[in-house]
């Protein structure tokens, strides 16, 4: 009873979850400004964190907490001026999870996930102490500060069915080359990263169709050759069928959240199944 009790509670806010997703009219704060970004331009690393409050005792610092940072009232910085902190993040433990990933991660830039914002509370003559007054992660000595600009919020486009069978828009396409943290797959309210971004026409706003093709050989959602077409001792089709020439399998969509010059950051908006790296993308 209690087990049953327990999954529809989970179901319910699960429910509640997506259908707030559903229902707003633009991403919210956390998907704005904890969504990170990929790029070739990296921020400048003249301002960071020094470190913060028992600087003795904390490896890291949380929202509440007092941070330091290497500017004060000869560069300008004023009581209330806020920054957003940033730090460039890497895979630990890297894995290839289709054939053009590393290739690809190269040309889109660096990875650089969003910590947090702080707002100056103390001026010194070279250095300030700021609250950390949003937190998107833990933050860490070192960690880029730049001033906070605004970031433009796009809105969604009218609720509507995922069209399981739409044609090629004859728009660009590219990848799913990797997601926020490095992990193996996506869903609905994930972020992703896909290697096409304003050099090539891509603009905060703009939807990204997200398919598979029938049976290639080159993404991590492995399947074995002619799987497509031919299962031994459980059907097999009179003929064969390259993979391109299936049937596309449509997985979901997303809206772009930033865009750097080659890539882009994406926060999936629906979805059927779980979105691999290595699937596919198209502008729709």
């Amino acid at each position: 009873m209690f087990r049953s009790v327990g999954y529809l509670v989970l179901s319910m806010a699960l429910t509640s979850a997506l259908y707030a997703q559903q229902s707003a009219a633009t991403p919210n704060e956390r998907e704005m400004y904890c969504s990170g970004v990929v790029t070739t331009e990296p921020p400048s690393r003249d301002t960071y964190v020094i470190s913060g409050v028992e600087s003795g005792l904390r490896i890291t610092f949380h929202q509440g907490n007092l941070v330091f940072i290497n500017r004060g009232a000869n560069q300008g910085v004023r009581v209330g001026a806020e920054f957003l902190v940033s730090r460039p993040v890497r895979e630990l433990m890297p894995t290839k999870w289709f054939t053009w990933q590393n290739s690809l991660l190269r040309a889109m830039g660096a990875t650089y996930a969003d910590v947090g914002r702080i707002r100056v509370v103390n001026v010194q003559p070279t250095t300030s102490t700021a609250e950390i007054v949003y937190s998107c992660d833990f933050m860490l000595r070192g960690d880029i500060v730049q001033p906070f600009t605004e970031r433009r919020a796009p809105s969604f486009k009218p609720a509507g069915n995922l069209d399981l069978f739409a044609p090629p828009s004859g728009k660009e396409q590219a990848m799913v080359v990797t997601t926020r943290g490095f992990g193996q797959l996506a869903a609905d309210g994930a972020i992703v990263y896909v290697n096409l971004g304003s050099s090539q026409g891509v603009r905060v706003g703009d939807y990204f169709r997200v398919f598979r093709y029938q049976g290639d050989r080159h993404s991590a959602a492995y399947q074995p050759r002619g799987m497509a077409y031919r299962v031994p001792g459980m059907g097999v089709a009179p003929g064969p069928w390259d993979w391109d020439d299936l049937p596309r399998d449509i997985l979901g969509e997303g809206i772009v959240l930033r865009a750097g010059p080659n890539a882009s950051t994406v926060l999936i908006t629906a979805s059927r199944r779980e979105i691999f790296p290595g699937d596919y993308v198209e502008i729709e």
